[in-house]
Parts: structure tokens; C-alpha cells; sequence
């Protein structure tokens, strides 16, 4: 069996034809890659949030508690000249010899047709973003230890997807010593060099990653973010490290499940909300057939999670909360007081969700049901559900109105569908205000 640095060599040798026989593929590879060039800068592309989907994409070993660290330095440990370097920290299984083929090549994903088994990449960009603020990234997984260069290489005239193995720098010792814990490595390590004109932005990237980004992730347990600078009075990244705790499912069937998540944010500042808890319902519906598109073809049932905050959001001094997640936060501020999760496809920029498009229509066409499904099941989860508690899981209505036309339609199909539910006692003042008449409770709008 080939080692990892005679993998590299017969990649380079076989791929790339260097210092072998040409490889007939080769104007093939040089077009791809003029494209994924291409692609790539033409994209608002955020590339924390593709780092963060590969991490949760990949394996793990059982009984590994899946962790994401950034950790950004002065120091210029590629000796690339950069003035700064960000380091991205995995404990997941690390990389196979199928990924690296993979990565050295444009288009080829390992994870192409699984988004039925959760994965949930999308551009097919992925590490390829990196490009986007180092111009020479490295990769030290499973005794691999390599680095791309956006340039071309000098022997075959292509960018991006050559490997070139590394001996010298960064050296195992310097990459530990930034870690700066006393237990092993984790299994995967990039190390970014950072472009001059990168080092400000990613900065504010790290510095404003939103404390509810694992609220959705299926995988990742624990997140943070850190600047390690000999003089910490030069450290200006806000350091965070986010947690999450799943308590054990209170109901489930087929379709639906309801468990409770919490979160937690710890922080140097002590001026936000340190934790925060939230009732999650998780509900799957067919695919309708009209509402069938390429990209999510093999999808035959759409998987929607419904999160109702118990306590003020976390937001870590953030302007705003997002209402709509695709795993990951979009920067869509609904006025809803509960958010809702789906596998919606994205603007190019993450952003926002496409609103023309039909498989998204037929996701936000199942938000009532869930709702609905999910209300019904937090009420009869209060004890006995007395009238007097009632006023405190009637905060999850959506009682303003959204600034998006179509969340005003499920809005008002949510408000027509629990009139229906014989569930509030209609001599309650909450009863009567739900109906449009006077009452004493102020939290409750009358337009709703």
C-alpha cells in the first residue's frame, strides 16, 4: 500500500502529467479549471460558512464529540510572507485516499447525490473557497501533508488542484505549539496564509460567526473561535466557544419529533445572554411532484425544524437574529418569534433563500402544518396545560407581520389553521384576543 507522500507522487505523475507520460485529459482539466476560477470570484462566496458545511459533512469516529476550532495568528509559520494565519482545527476521521483524489481534481465531489444521507454542501466549491483569502493552502490529515497554490504550476501550467508535498514548513511542532493543548493534534489541520487584503475581513468574519450557527447541525457539538498573538493586547478577534447539548427526545413517531436543545456561547464579554435553550420540532413531509427540481432530485421527503427560543436568543451583541436557516443562518430577519430550518436552496450569497423558486414554495407550504403540529404538542407538554400558563407558549405566535410577502402568507394560514384547534379555553382573555377582541395581555397584537 502507497504512502501518503507516493499517493502525491503518483497523482502528480498520473493527473498532472508531471515527470510522466502526458495525460490526454489535459486541455480537459486546464478548461475546468479556468471555470472553477471563474466560479469562484464571480460568487459572493462566504468561505466560513463552506468551511463550516465540509466539517459538518465529513466522518467522524463514534464516540467523538464533533469540534471546529479557528484559531488566527500573527505568526508566519508557512514562511509564505503572510501576514497572518489562520488555522482550522477538525477531530473528524480525516482524510482518505478518495478525498484527496478528489480535491485534486474540479467537480469530482465525494459527497455528489448524498444529500439523502444529510450531507449539506451545495456550490460544489467547498475547500476550493479557501482560495478566496490564502493563495496557498495546506492540508495536514492522516499523514498527508500537502499544500495548492492558486498560481500555476510551473510544470503543467495548472492551478488550484496540484498537490505539492510539504517537508519543511509548517512543521508539526509549530502548528502544536499554536494549538496549545496538551493533548494530540486534531486528526485535520488547514492552515491558511493569509492574503494582505484578507486578514481584516476574516477577522470580522471570525468575530461575528452568530452564537445559534450549531443549532441545526446534526453533527457538530462545539465550536470555537480564538487569536493566539505573543502579546495578547494584540489579539482583536472576539474569542467565542459555543456548545450545544441535546436532551433526550420527549416525543417521536414516523414523521415528527420534539426534543429540547441548549445552547450555550462563552465569551470574554459578559455583556450578552451566556445560554439559551430551545424547543425544537422536526417534522418530514413528501415531496409534492410539482414541486420536484434538479438540484434536490433524489429528495423525496423535505425535513422541517421548527425552534421556539425559551428565553431571550442568543446573539453575542448582534444586530440582528436570523428567522430562516438552511443548516446554517441565512441573514433573513422574519419578525417571527420562533425560526424555521429546511433544506431551502440559497441565493448564491447565502444570503437569502430564493423566494421564484418552487421547491422553496413547497417547503414554506408545510410550515403551517408544522407549526401547528408542533404549538399543539408544546401546549399539551405543560402539565395539565392550566389556562394560566397558556399566555407563555402563545409568545411563539407570529403575531407581527414579516417584511416578506410570502412569510405573511404562512403567517396567515397558521392563524386560519389554529382557529380550527379546539386548544385555548374561550372564556381566557388570551382566547379573547386571539379572536380579535379587547384583552389585558400587551404582548399580543391585534392584527393577528
Amino acid at each position: 500500500m502507497a504512502t501518503p507522500k507516493q499517493h502525491i507522487e503518483h497523482i502528480r505523475k498520473t493527473t498532472f502529467s508531471i515527470g510522466g507520460e502526458k495525460n490526454p485529459l489535459a486541455p480537459m482539466l486546464d478548461q475546468a479549471v479556468k471555470y472553477l476560477s471563474a466560479e469562484l470570484y464571480a460568487k459572493d462566496v462566504h468561505f466560513l460558512m463552506e468551511l463550516i458545511q465540509n466539517a459538518e459533512d465529513n466522518e467522524y469516529l463514534e464516540g467523538v464529540d464533533p469540534s471546529l476550532e479557528f484559531v488566527i495568528t500573527s505568526r508566519d509559520i508557512t514562511n509564505t510572507g503572510a501576514p497572518a494565519t489562520l488555522l482550522i482545527f477538525n477531530n473528524e476521521k480525516g482524510f482518505s485516499a478518495k478525498n484527496i483524489e478528489s480535491i485534486c481534481n474540479v467537480g469530482n465531489s465525494t459527497k455528489k447525490g448524498n444529500r439523502k444521507r444529510g450531507y449539506i454542501g451545495e456550490k460544489g466549491i467547498g475547500f476550493k473557497s479557501v482560495f478566496l483569502i490564502a493563495a496557498q493552502p495546506y492540508i495536514f490529515s492522516n499523514g498527508y501533508q500537502i499544500r495548492f497554490n492558486e498560481k500555476p504550476c510551473p510544470h503543467c501550467n495548472l492551478g488550484y488542484i496540484v498537490p505539492e508535498w510539504v517537508d519543511d514548513s509548517p512543521s508539526l511542532s509549530d502548528i502544536k505549539q499554536i494549538y496549545g493543548s496538551a493533548s494530540t493534534l486534531p486528526t485535520t489541520t488547514l492552515i491558511l496564509p493569509l492574503k494582505p487584503d484578507k486578514v481584516n475581513p476574516v477577522k470580522q468574519q471570525l468575530s461575528s460567526i452568530h452564537p445559534e450557527i450549531l443549532l441545526f447541525l446534526s453533527k457538530i457539538k462545539r465550536l470555537s473561535v480564538r487569536e493566539e498573538n505573543a502579546d495578547p493586547r494584540l489579539n482583536t478577534v472576539s474569542a467565542v466557544a459555543i456548545t450545544k447539548e441535546t436532551n433526550f427526545v420527549q416525543r417521536k413517531n414516523m414523521d415528527a419529533e420534539f426534543h429540547t436543545l441548549h445552547l450555550s456561547a462563552d465569551e470574554n464579554s459578559d455583556e450578552f445572554e451566556k445560554e439559551c435553550s430551545y424547543y425544537l420540532w422536526k417534522q418530514k413531509f413528501p415531496v409534492r411532484q410539482e414541486n420536484k427540481v434538479d438540484m434536490r432530485m433524489e429528495v423525496e421527503d423535505w425535513v422541517i425544524t421548527l425552534a421556539f427560543p425559551n428565553g431571550e436568543r442568543l446573539h453575542r451583541g448582534m444586530e440582528y437574529s436570523p428567522g430562516i436557516y438552511a443548516f446554517l443562518p441565512t441573514e433573513m430577519v422574519t419578525n417571527f418569534p420562533f425560526i424555521i430550518q429546511a433544506d431551502f436552496i440559497l441565493a448564491s450569497s447565502r444570503e437569502t433563500i430564493r423566494w421564484d423558486n418552487v421547491w422553496n414554495q413547497g417547503i414554506l407550504d408545510c410550515v403551517p402544518f408544522a407549526f401547528i403540529e408542533a404549538f399543539v404538542s408544546l401546549v399539551k407538554t405543560v402539565d395539565g396545560a392550566p389556562a394560566s400558563s397558556l399566555p407563555r407558549m402563545f409568545k411563539f405566535l407570529p403575531v407581527h407581520s414579516s417584511p416578506f410577502e410570502k412569510l405573511n402568507s404562512v403567517r396567515e394560514s397558521i392563524k386560519a389553521k389554529l382557529a380550527e384547534k379546539d386548544i385555548i379555553p374561550s372564556e381566557s382573555c388570551t382566547a379573547q384576543q386571539f379572536f380579535h377582541k379587547p384583552c389585558c395581555y400587551p404582548i399580543f397584537d391585534p392584527c393577528f
